[in-house]
Parts: C-alpha cells; structure tokens; sequence
C-alpha cells in the first residue's frame, strides 16, 4: 500500500511532466484533499466514521481516508503530518480555520449538531439565524477542528453533493 508521502511524491513527478510537454502551470482553483493532524487516530475514525457516519475508503496505522463528494478527506497522526511537512511537532500548530458542511434544508442543522455532540464533539456556537439569510452553527471535533453545519438558501446543493456559488 502506498504512504500519503508516496501518493504525493507520483503526483509530483506527473506535474513535472506536464510542464515538461508545455502544458500550463497553472493551479487549477479546486481543492483535492483536505487533511487534519490529529493525536489519536483510532479516537478520531470513530468520531468521523461511527458518530458521524461517514464510510473510509482507505486506511493504514498512520491515516484514514474518507471520499468526501469530489474531495478527499484524511485524517493523519499529528506527528506523522508534522514529518511529512518536515516541521518540528514542539511548534507544529493549526491555522485558523473552519470546515464547512451545507445543508440540503435549513430542518437539517440542529440534528446535524446534535449528532456530532453525540460523537463527542463540543458545540462551539449553536444554529441560530445569520446575518448573510441563512442558519449557521458550529461544533469542534475531538481535535478541536472546528466545522460550521450550515444552510444558505441562495446555494442549492446538487444532487452529487456540490454547491456552486451564487451572490
């Protein structure tokens, strides 16, 4: 099975080739994969896959991942993250940051929240209406990631999942 460092190293070497055709060097605006560093990574599995439902597609002792619509989303040992990026785990820290997860229905928010309280998570800002027209909370999870569970009227979600925006 391939480590998340040799997955990386292969996509690498076939951008390298592409820009050796002639082909445009250019960062698409998408995102591919998202990983959180966390400490336990048996404790964090469960809270994603058992509390909150989601089905990992791969997973070795170092990292599991999950498909997440067109996204990848991993979770990694922390100090294993911290390797990768050849950062000193002592000072290896988080940016400010929240995920975001939109809801189909305004309906759905509340129980969502529950749910990940359920899992173990801490509610950081419980649904209450927004200023931009929608129903917005937030809850951390065992890590302290922080993730918003919204509504926004003015983005439908597809059937597949994705959003596109809108003003």
């Amino acid at each position: 099975m391939m480590t998340r460092r040799e997955i990386l190293k292969c996509a690498v070497v076939l951008g390298v080739a592409r820009l050796a055709k002639g082909e445009s060097g250019e960062m698409d605006q998408r995102i591919s994969i998202v990983t959180l560093g966390v400490r336990n990574l048996a404790a964090s599995k469960r809270f994603y896959a058992e509390g909150l439902g989601w089905k990992p597609a791969l997973e070795n002792k170092e990292i599991v991942f999950f498909q997440a619509g067109g996204t990848v989303f991993a979770l990694f040992l922390r100090d294993e993250l911290a390797k990768d990026l050849e950062a000193d785990p002592a000072i290896f820290g988080r940016s400010a940051l929240a995920l975001g997860y939109n809801t189909r229905a305004k309906a759905e928010v509340d129980p969502l929240l529950r749910r990940a309280a359920d899992a173990g998570a801490t509610i950081l800002k419980p649904a209450r209406e927004a200023s931009w027209g929608g129903y917005s909370g937030y809850f951390a999870d065992p890590d302290g990631f922080a993730w918003e569970v919204a509504w926004n009227p003015a983005w439908p979600i597809a059937p597949d999942g994705t959003i596109q925006f809108r003003e």
